[in-house]
């Protein structure tokens, strides 16, 4: 079994005390082909890196950030290739986006087609961030395996694609104040119900990347907001079953909008 000789350093970092810290240094040290794994300890301060050649450098962009950090200790230790290909499987995570794509794909058609039947901005909403979700995931399958650099490319490239869509549903839901609707409830609750199984199924598959790179934590973000925006469509129906108002439907469509909007930027922030 073939070893590899790397230095651990274990970095104090006081001021990272949540998640956003941990992304821009995520970000920050995105360039520095030397690093072959990440760990954060984000109760304890701490990040644990295992890289190729001196610590010098590390520490000097971490400094920068103005976070506090210094190093509490640093030894050399020797990897095996199997472990070091644990850090991040290419072949596991294009696997995962695969299986999405043809699950968020799906649902888009179905939603789509339902919601036209149905007449309910509320399906046709949720359907169109189905198809934001099935482009993220075929933009981050293109990410799989290139570089850090690709990575944040593909994340933005998420995080417009998202925007887009977002101001698509606005300009519809608009139009659909105008010229009326006629929502029919019971489709609205049973295919939301169906969409928000198969969203939960997929925050299933991603849960163990949701802390991984920034092209699989955007992919996390995007089936996330999706059970909330599911969870709104249900709520919707029901209301336009017992209030027999269009306006329900309606209503989902701009907070869908928000959903989409708030995810597409919390992408862009990530991609910076």
């Amino acid at each position: 079994m073939k070893l590899t000789p790397l230095t651990k350093t274990n970095f104090l970092i006081p001021k990272m005390d949540c998640p956003a810290e941990e992304q821009i240094i995520r970000i920050k040290l995105a360039d520095f082909a030397c690093i072959k794994s990440l760990d954060f300890n984000i109760p304890a301060r701490e990040l644990s890196i295992l890289h190729e050649g001196p610590n010098k450098d590390l520490l000097e962009v971490l400094v920068t950030l103005n976070f506090g950090a210094s190093i509490s200790s640093s030894c050399e230790v020797e990897i095996s290739d199997s472990m070091l290909s644990s850090f991040s499987d290419p072949d596991a995570e294009a696997r995962i986006l695969k299986l999405l794509m043809v699950i968020n794909g799906g649902m888009f058609f179905i939603e789509l087609v339902t919601g036209i039947m149905a007449e309910s901005m509320g399906l046709i909403s949720d359907s169109l961030d189905m198809l934001a979700d099935t482009g993220v995931y075929g933009i981050s399958l293109y990410a799989v395996g290139k570089t850090m650099m690709e990575k944040k490319k593909s994340a933005r490239v998420n995080g417009f694609f998202q925007m887009i869509l977002g101001l698509g549903i606005i300009a519809e839901t608009i139009r659909r104040f105008i010229l009326g609707s006629e929502p029919e409830p019971r489709y609205m609750i049973l295919i939301s119900l169906l969409a928000l199984a198969a969203n939960v199924y997929c925050m299933i598959l991603l849960s163990k990347h949701k802390k991984g790179e920034v092209h699989m934590r955007a992919s996390y973000i995007c089936s996330s907001t999706d059970v909330m925006a599911n969870v709104g469509v249900v709520l919707a129906g029901v209301a336009v079953f017992l209030t027999a108002s269009r306006y329900p439907d309606l209503i989902i469509g701009i907070i869908v909008t928000g959903i989409v909007l708030q995810g597409a930027y919390r992408i862009l922030k990530l991609a910076k």
